[in-house]
């Protein structure tokens, strides 16, 4: 993947379609986490991407799974806890978005971090393989980061 040309755009910038309802996660600590948005989006980009008989390329699936894994993490470490997951498929790929309960924006999502003093890797690695990340506060409080991971048809150039 190439890296992205900008990491911030409106949330307007990818609609999803409105025919796949969100994960549904159990409340925060009930055994919701990374592994089962992982596991989601994979599902959804292999079953739901593309149409009949195409698959995904493996390397993309990589992508998506670090992206959903970072973002899932942050939301768990850094934003009081995972308010929620979805995976969207679009055109270009897989549309994710993560919720959580902090309004604290990732102070990374304004410049690229140039320095790494003993974590900070997580943002870098999602802005390389993520398209069109946008960082919204929620009215009922927390915010949602959301990206789209492009994806590609397995016999594709």
């Amino acid at each position: 993947m190439r890296p992205a040309d900008r990491i911030i755009t409106p949330s307007t910038a990818v609609t999803a379609p409105p025919d796949l309802p969100p994960f549904a996660l159990p409340a925060p600590g009930a055994g919701s986490g990374a592994a089962a948005a992982r596991a989601y989006a994979e599902s959804v980009a292999r079953t739901r991407w593309g149409g009949p008989g195409r698959e995904v390329r493996e390397e993309d699936v990589v992508d998506l799974l670090l992206v959903v894994s970072e973002l899932v993490t942050n939301a768990i470490r850094h934003g009081d806890g995972l308010a929620g997951f979805e995976a969207r498929p679009t055109r270009e790929g897989l549309w994710i978005a993560v919720h959580d309960n902090s309004a604290v924006v990732p102070r990374a999502a304004y410049a690229f971090p140039t320095t790494h003093p003993g974590g900070g890797y997580g943002w870098p690695l999602v802005a390389r393989l993520a398209r069109d990340v946008t960082v919204d506060l929620r009215a009922e409080g927390g915010k949602t980061i959301s990206a789209l991971v492009p994806l590609r048809a397995a016999d594709a150039p």
